[in-house]
C-alpha cells in the first residue's frame, strides 16, 4: 500500500513540473507578442500566431490541472495536501488567463500603445513576468523541499511594489496626454490587468509560502 501511494506522489509532482513547464511557454509567447506590438505598432505580423500560441499553452496547463486534480482525488495524498495543492493551482491558473486576456483585448479593441508609454510597459512587462519565473522557482522547491521560498517572497513583493508605481505612473500619463478619452479608458484597462500579473503572482507566492510553513508544524 505506501509502495503505491509513493508512485502516486511521484505521478503527481512529475504533473505539477510539466504544469509549470506549460506556463513559462504560455509566459513566453506572451512575452513575444507584446513585443511583437511595441516594435510594429498597428502591424503585429507575427500577432496572432503568438496569441494562439499563448491560447494553446494556456489550454494545456487547465488540461494538466484536470489530470493532476483527478490523480489526487485517487487518494495520491492526504486530504490535507490535497486540499492546498489543488487551490494553490486554482489560483496559479489565473495568471495564464491574464496573459490571454490582455492579448485579447489588444487584438479585439485595436489597440496601440502610444509612445510616450512604452517604456513604462516595457518596465512592467518585464518585471511581471521576472515574478512569474521566481514564483515558478518557488513552487517547484516547495515540492523539492528546498530551502528558498522565503528569499524568493521577498523578491516576488518587492517586484510587486515596484509594478504597482509603473501602473500608477503610465496611467498619470495617459490622463495627462491629449489622446481620444475612448483610447485613455482603453488603456487604463489594459494597464491595470497587465498591474494585475504581479499582483496574482504575489498572492500566490504568500499562499506557497503558508504551505511550507504549515508542513514544518
Amino acid at each position: 500500500m505506501l509502495k503505491f501511494f509513493f508512485k502516486k506522489q511521484q505521478q503527481v509532482e512529475s504533473l505539477i513540473y510539466e504544469y509549470l513547464g506549460t506556463l513559462k511557454l504560455a509566459k513566453d509567447n506572451f512575452h513575444d507578442a507584446i513585443y511583437a506590438c511595441l516594435a510594429s505598432p498597428g502591424v503585429c505580423d507575427t500577432f496572432d500566431f503568438l496569441r494562439e500560441q499563448t491560447h494553446k499553452f494556456e489550454s494545456k496547463a487547465d488540461d494538466i490541472r484536470e489530470e493532476i486534480k483527478t490523480l489526487m482525488y485517487g487518494k495520491a495524498l492526504i486530504p490535507e495536501s490535497r486540499g492546498d495543492i489543488l487551490g494553490l493551482l486554482e489560483e496559479m491558473d489565473r495568471i495564464p488567463r491574464l496573459l490571454e486576456l490582455i492579448l485579447r483585448m489588444i487584438e479585439t479593441q485595436k489597440l496601440v500603445i502610444p509612445d510616450f508609454i512604452v517604456e513604462d510597459c516595457e518596465d512592467l512587462i518585464e518585471i511581471s513576468l521576472e515574478s512569474c519565473d521566481f514564483l515558478f522557482k518557488e513552487v517547484e522547491a516547495l515540492f523539492k523541499e528546498r530551502k528558498e521560498i522565503r528569499a524568493l517572497v521577498s523578491k516576488i513583493d518587492n517586484n510587486e511594489s515596484r509594478c504597482d508605481h509603473i501602473e500608477r505612473r503610465m496611467i498619470t500619463k495617459i490622463f495627462d496626454s491629449d489622446i481620444d478619452p475612448f483610447q485613455k479608458l482603453q488603456l487604463k484597462e489594459m494597464v491595470i490587468i497587465m498591474g494585475e500579473i504581479s499582483d496574482q503572482a504575489d498572492r500566490v507566492s504568500k499562499r506557497v509560502h503558508i504551505i511550507s510553513l504549515k508542513r514544518r508544524v
